[in-house]
């Protein structure tokens, strides 16, 4: 009878402290899912792509384009530290898509989103949005930038 009791014990032991653990890996993953409330409108294109560093003024750009759109923009490029002097390097801009809508589409959405500094185009559909200084541009090809003025349209 004292040997049921010591394998009883030990079986709940090891029960116990198996659903400890995976209670903490399960709190761990949850706890780094979000890391602001705005990373919930939009997805990124491969885990690699980093935007765990986005400010919130970045975010609620992205945010706005999801509510002006009606679907997530998709995230192709974040954070990327040795970029030069490009807004990416600072974690300040985003090249994004949004699957089903239009360029044009995206651009009227992102020149009428609130703290919006930067726009560009890209030729394959790509769309940047920073928020450093105000200017637009329109890059297609090595060496080929265009000045572009994007419209705001009038809030809806």
């Amino acid at each position: 009878m004292r040997n049921f009791y010591r394998v009883a014990l030990a079986c709940l032991l090891t029960v116990s402290s198996a659903l400890h653990a995976a209670a903490a890996d399960d709190q761990k993953r949850r706890g780094t899912s979000f890391k602001h409330k705005y990373s919930a409108y939009y997805t990124v294109q491969r885990v690699s792509v980093k935007t765990a560093c986005f400010p919130e003024k970045l975010g609620a750009i992205l945010a706005h384009i999801a509510k002006r759109t009606g679907k997530k923009p998709v995230v192709t490029s974040g954070h990327r530290p040795r970029s030069g002097t490009s807004q990416h390097s600072s974690c300040y801009a985003a090249d994004i898509r949004v699957p089903g809508v239009s360029e044009k589409t995206i651009l009227a959405a992102a020149a009428n989103a609130p703290g919006i500094g930067g726009i560009g185009r890209y030729c394959n559909g790509i769309v940047h949005v920073d928020i450093g200084p105000k200017r637009t541009w329109a890059h297609c090809g090595k060496g080929r930038v265009k000045s572009a003025k994007y419209k705001r349209r009038g809030k809806s």
